[in-house]
């Protein structure tokens, strides 16, 4: 009973990975191994004799119908994605290959192993798409996105996710693959690159650095952890009906600057600098990203009915905890940032 994950090597990816070999499922995770992927996140299983592991680019057909073939898996779990916005504005044609024509090679290969499947396979397997909150774009100062709420995307990365959430709709309804898609919200944890805000902001409070922050600060995301995450993804998968959308959400709606002096303030408590000094006065305000959304919420009424799912983590224990986990893992710190300057990018200069 084989699972495929997809960029298991990422952040999110690697605590599914993680959880599922805990629970003694058989797991093969193909990543590409770019700048984010990283074989630390998945170097100390419990189980590795029920890990694979394939260093493979979900743009390459014939590996990827190889590993099919070879694995036959019950489920695949697609998170194999370039993510960071910033990345998107400096560079969009990187996003497009991986997270669209990556996502269309991983659904051609699906397609083809599920036809190959008798009638009860076929009704147990599915493919899941997981995507994020940002395509459905920006929402004013109230409100929520929920499965309905019109695609919207406003960067490039979160068009990228968008045109592969549609190929993924559109494949369940032309050819009957079993798929479904996952929105999600900002995911904070352990093991996340340094080029996100979270992890950035420790690490460069720890080095006395500038934290910096677009514009005022003022926009808002919905937090989540990323092991409820992993767990929301598990239950889709496996409780979630063919065809459907679910939105993943903790209810941790915060504006950047606050949540920066959050992790200011835990740092303060267990970390203090010499001579009294506070970490929020190395906060710096930048120039905003272009195209910056206001504000995103997700209600996630539908996962928890209908998946049984709920959150574990609230927003301050877990930010205590993963700040305690880079405090704790300073090497993988070292390690993760080797080709990382945390210089600023996404003005899209350097696009075009």
């Amino acid at each position: 009973m084989t699972v495929i994950v997809t960029g298991g090597a990422g952040f999110i990816g690697s605590a599914l990975v993680r959880r599922l070999n805990a629970q003694k499922r058989r797991v093969v995770t193909i990543d590409k191994l770019t700048y984010a992927g990283n074989p630390d996140n998945i170097a100390s299983l419990p189980h590795p004799e029920l890990h694979r592991f394939e260093q493979v680019d979900i743009c390459d057909r014939a590996a990827i119908k190889r590993i099919y073939a070879e694995t036959r898996p019950v489920a695949v779990y697609h998170l194999a994605a370039e993510s960071h916005v910033d990345r998107s504005i400096d560079s969009p044609a990187p996003f497009i290959e991986t997270n669209v024509t990556g996502s269309l090679v991983l659904l051609e290969a699906a397609l083809d192993h599920w036809r190959g499947l008798d009638a009860t396979a076929q009704g147990q397997f599915r493919h899941l798409q997981v995507s994020t909150d940002e395509v459905y774009g920006e929402l004013g100062a109230t409100g929520l996105f929920d499965e309905n709420s019109p695609y919207k995307p406003n960067s490039p990365y979160a068009a990228s996710k968008a045109s592969a959430d549609h190929l993924a709709r559109a494949f369940g309804r032309t050819y009957g693959l079993p798929v479904l898609v996952t929105n999600c919200g900002n995911n904070y944890g352990p093991y996340q690159f340094p080029e996100k805000l979270i992890p950035l902001t420790i690490l460069n409070a720890l080095e006395g650095k500038s934290l910096p922050i677009y514009g005022r600060g003022e926009q808002v995301r919905d937090w989540i952890h990323v092991e409820d995450h992993a767990a929301a993804l598990q239950l889709a998968v496996e409780k979630g009906r063919a065809g459907e959308t679910y939105l993943v959400g903790a209810r941790g709606e915060q504006r950047n600057i606050d949540l920066v002096h959050r992790l200011c303030a835990i740092l303060d408590d267990l970390v203090p600098q010499q001579g009294g000094s506070k970490y929020a006065e190395l906060i710096t305000f930048v120039t905003d990203r272009p195209g910056h959304d206001a504000r995103y919420a997700i209600d996630p009424s539908k996962a928890e009915h209908e998946l049984g799912w709920r959150p574990q983590y609230d927003l301050a224990a877990g930010l205590k905890a993963t700040v305690q986990w880079y405090l704790d893992n300073s090497a993988w710190c070292r390690r993760a940032t080797q080709a990382y300057d945390r210089g600023r990018i996404g003005l899209g200069s350097k696009a075009g």
